[in-house]
């Protein structure tokens, strides 16, 4: 783990979580494992305030204290939960997003506590007199099981007695993953099992004039002590499909912007098809026939056999490699080559990294380095078509940053430079883990540059919150429009734009912070796929 990843980690826990989190969490991030003991003494923390990490059995063995670690890589994905709940959004609508935004805040929840939360949250927001159906909900969430965008926690007794560090499945406490071969929600085989579950009825309308803070916990206690056949069963995020269809999507737009739309939806027809049967680890897709392929693409799609056959040799003829023919029974048997898509997805990365720092000749020459793998500068001269000078101060300047790299061949012993051959290369994994680490530290100064602004304007903040409730309490009792007009003059005019600024700013940086995480999501997809091989 580096130091990028705990300073960023540290700056979501505290964003998110609050400094008590953080505190603990960077603490165990730098320490490892520990015991609760050591922790509360280490870092200045009540026994009652801890952060929601892993846990397990202690390194010495049975009857040792329970010790708990952090893991970084959940935490990272917080960073990611704008991503997840938008594509839940676009793929299964509003309640889909709902339903995965509130598993996503508690870690885990029961799907009836789910149902009656999303049902009460989509009824407030609509219409007087109408109200979200239970059977709705129910069903979008099934959508989400049957894809296994949502897949059923480890069961607790399973989980209690593992050697390893362990995810606890109670409420209150986010699920994370653990980190030493702990029982996965993959090895449960009712991993997607629904339970049967009585659920009828609509979702409430909230009155928060009416109810007190007591009366509502009050009421959601009832809820949750309410027997509807799945007390025990929780539902977490799979985190690894959301990222698979990430994948699938990058790859998707790659061969469209490559191709043609018609290729890319081929893409896209063979991967729907195998997104279920294909794990995160596997190389290449399950194998498709051609007369799969053909009765599975859009209607709307009316291409011709001969048609769909010349597509797919000439996506298996491409040079990026998407597409790979493995046989010829059915018309010919294809797989999606998803490491060959990943490898190149991070070069392309890569390579528009250096255009956009060092110049179109820069990477010209990174390009060719890629290719050709090594050569002497004067082959890159010769290659590349620049002037000596320009080639040896781009060489040296991708070296000083640790973007090429130069690789010494002695034709003798004792390495005399006259002798020696110096070719220059490019080794992409080790660049790709180095532009990685430049992200996580650009999204960190991304998140204390925010934090910062914040800060500087919470007077201004705090005053515009209070207005906009004080109006929004006006319109709900209905006021006239010169109590409106009376109350939006609080705020002076310089102030609306010092606000509208700000705004402005902090919306900036958000979408940085999002594309920076695409990069980040291409280039963790590589390295993990390098690993797998």
């Amino acid at each position: 783990m580096t130091a990028q990843e705990v300073r960023l980690c540290g700056l979501l826990l505290q964003e998110h979580f609050g400094e008590v989190v953080e505190r603990i969490g960077t603490h165990l991030l730098r320490a490892g494992a520990q015991n609760l003991r050591n922790i509360a003494n280490e870092t200045n923390t009540p026994l009652d305030l801890h952060g929601a990490c892993e846990f397990g059995s202690g390194r010495r063995g049975p009857g040792s204290p329970v010790e708990y670690r952090a893991s970084c890589e959940r935490v990272l994905r917080v960073l990611r939960y704008p991503r997840y709940i938008y594509t839940a959004k676009t793929l299964y609508g509003d309640t889909g997003e709902l339903i995965v935004e509130e598993v996503l805040q508690r870690g885990h929840m029961t799907m009836s506590n789910t149902v009656k939360t999303v049902a009460d949250r989509l009824t407030h927001n609509m219409e007087e007199g109408r109200s979200m159906e239970y059977s709705e909900v129910v069903s979008a969430f099934s959508k989400l099981v049957e894809t296994h965008f949502l897949q059923r926690c480890p069961p607790v007794a399973e989980m209690g007695t593992a050697a390893t560090s362990t995810t606890p499945a109670t409420p209150g406490t986010p699920a994370a993953p653990a980190s030493t071969d702990p029982p996965t929600a993959e090895s449960n085989p009712d991993c997607y099992k629904l339970p049967h579950v009585t659920l009828t009825g609509r979702g409430k309308r909230r009155r928060s004039s009416d109810d007190s803070e007591e009366q509502r916990r009050g009421k959601k206690a009832k809820m949750d002590s309410e027997s509807c056949g799945d007390e025990g069963i929780y539902w977490q995020v799979n985190f690894e499909r959301f990222h698979q269809h990430f994948r699938d999507q990058a790859i998707i737009s790659a061969v469209a912007s490559k191709l043609d739309q018609t290729s890319s939806e081929i893409v896209r027809t063979m991967l729907r098809m195998s997104e279920v049967t294909t794990t995160q680890t596997a190389a290449y897709t399950q194998p498709l026939s051609a007369n799969e392929i053909f009765r599975s693409l859009p209607p709307n799609y009316s291409i011709s056999r001969p048609i769909l056959d010349q597509y797919l040799s000439l996506l298996v003829d491409d040079p990026m490699e998407f597409v790979g023919k493995s046989g010829d029974s059915g018309g010919g048997m294809y797989v999606v080559n998803l490491q060959r898509a990943l490898a190149n997805l991070a070069r392309a990365t890569l390579e528009s990294v250096v255009q956009e720092r060092f110049g179109s000749r820069s990477a010209r020459i990174f390009r060719l380095l890629l290719r050709k793998r090594h050569l002497e500068q004067k082959q890159v001269e010769d290659f590349a078509m620049i002037p000596a000078k320009e080639a040896k101060d781009m060489l040296y300047t991708l070296l000083s940053e640790n973007l090429v790299q130069l690789q010494e061949i002695p034709k003798t012993p004792d390495h005399a430079p006259s002798r020696t051959f110096y070719l220059y290369t490019v080794n992409q994994l080790p660049t790709a883990r180095l532009l990685l680490q430049h992200c996580y530290k650009t999204v960190a100064n991304l998140i204390e540059r925010r934090l910062f602004e914040t800060k500087e304007n919470k007077r201004l903040l705090e005053k515009s919150q209070r207005i906009e409730a004080i109006l929004a309490s006006l319109q709900a009792s209905g006021a006239e429009p010169e109590q409106l007009t009376e109350v939006e003059e609080m705020i002076t005019a310089p102030e609306r734009q010092q606000l509208e600024a700000l705004r402005h700013h902090i919306n900036k940086l958000d979408s940085t912070e999002n594309q920076v995480d695409e990069t980040v999501f291409l280039l963790e997809s590589y390295i993990f796929s390098t690993k797998t091989k």
